[in-house]
């Protein structure tokens, strides 16, 4: 994916400039080649191009931008992106929660991660065990093993398969207890 990013920008500014409506579509394949070429800045960039030209997000528009920010550590900036995309009316998906709850656990933001987890289980978002995992984890590496332990429980009470990370993770936390 190295340098694809740089080629789906190239192409949007030609449509731009042959006067061709960016739309959601187009927009959110250069925004997803930034987020595989590890380029965080240039999604961003892009997506605020996009709210410019007033095209319209979407969910896939939104997840791409916060999974180039979860990738590069930028938590913060995930987290913010989380709440425009709340404040736009555009509904959060599995994919948005666990690219959220991923880059707080990633950061050490347990307590955000857990906020995460029970807005996701309030509005009725199907978790899985990425999600799961994640906030685990995310609890586990702040020495948060009541917390980390609570979580193992939901999981071994629900439809999901535990794996090896699960597991990992709650021995882990109760490592640190």
């Amino acid at each position: 994916a190295g340098g694809k990013w740089e080629k789906a920008l190239q192409i949007s500014s030609v449509m731009a400039r042959s006067n061709v409506e960016l739309d959601t579509i187009a927009s959110s394949a250069v925004i997803s080649s930034c987020e595989k070429g590890s380029e965080w800045t240039s999604a961003l960039q892009f997506f605020s191009f996009m709210t410019q030209r007033e095209v319209e997000l979407n969910t896939i528009t939104f997840n791409n931008v916060m999974s180039a920010l979860e990738k590069s550590g930028k938590w913060e900036k995930a987290w913010q992106l989380f709440g425009v995309m709340a404040h736009s009316q555009v509904q959060a998906d599995t994919i948005s929660f666990n690219a959220a709850i991923s880059a707080c656990e990633k950061n050490r933001e347990w307590e955000k991660a857990l906020q995460l987890f029970t807005v996701m289980l309030q509005s009725k978002v199907e978790s899985d065990m990425i999600t799961l995992n994640a906030t685990i984890s995310a609890c586990e590496k702040c020495s948060k093993w009541q917390e980390a332990l609570q979580l193992f429980g939901i999981v071994g009470g629900s439809n999901l398969q535990l794996d090896t990370i699960t597991f990992s993770a709650a021995i882990s936390a109760c490592g640190k207890a």
